[in-house]
């Protein structure tokens, strides 16, 4: 029977859809380094998210290992040469939680703009300040949007849907598509210039790091 090791927390409803496939799953969030490569030989199957390091000394314990699946997004915690030199696959799931990333920066912006984690906390200490939480209103102002992937672009229809005006830095976006989205397409310097807010969507990379 094949074997996945869950090694992060995830769902329940993880580990079901595994078992109802006959797939034979142990669910082991938390361990160690050393404890993974200790036991990641016994499975075929790996599904991560975020918080295991799967390191090449990993890898090559893993004799076994045929794919590393990464419930969302990034999967620079995987070192991808290692894997794909021993013909392990490395898949993630872009699209699985976009809107979720999109709404949840949405929320962040207008949490800056309106003060409000600083007015929560005045209020909890009984005070009232209203004068000094007014914070500004977002409608009209410029959003610089840094990635316009899979979560930038839903990042900028949110944002154009609040009357914003959206500039977006992606050396990959085609001007056909920035038309497409509502957007002017600007190198980094002048987005910096021209943003009232920023927001980054890119996947960590030896380009993308230290870009601000």
């Amino acid at each position: 029977m094949v074997k996945v090791l869950i090694s992060d927390k995830m769902s329940p409803r993880a580990a079901e859809v595994f078992r109802a496939r006959g797939i034979d799953v142990d669910e082991k969030p938390g361990m160690s380094a050393d404890e993974l490569i200790a036991c990641i030989g016994d499975y075929e199957g790996l599904a991560i998210r975020s918080a295991t390091k799967v390191v090449a000394e990993v890898i090559a314990a893993a004799d076994n290992l045929k794919v590393i699946g990464r419930a969302g997004i990034g999967v620079d915690n995987v070192d991808i040469p290692a894997a794909t030199a021993r013909g392990i696959a490395v898949m993630n799931t872009p699209f699985g939680n976009s809107i979720t990333t999109a709404e949840h920066a949405i929320a962040m912006m207008m949490a800056l703009a309106r003060d409000i984690p600083a007015a929560d906390r005045s209020t909890q200490n009984g005070k009232w300040e209203k004068s000094r939480f007014m914070g500004v209103e977002i409608t009209g102002k410029t959003l610089g949007v840094i990635g316009c992937g899979n979560i930038g672009s839903r990042v900028v229809e949110r944002a154009l849907g609040l009357k914003m005006r959206v500039v977006v830095y992606d050396p990959y976006l085609t001007p056909d598509r920035a038309a497409d989205l509502g957007v002017e397409k600007l190198d980094l310097p002048d987005l910096l210039k021209r943003a009232d807010l920023i927001t980054l969507h890119t996947p960590l990379t030896d380009v993308t790091r230290d870009l601000l």
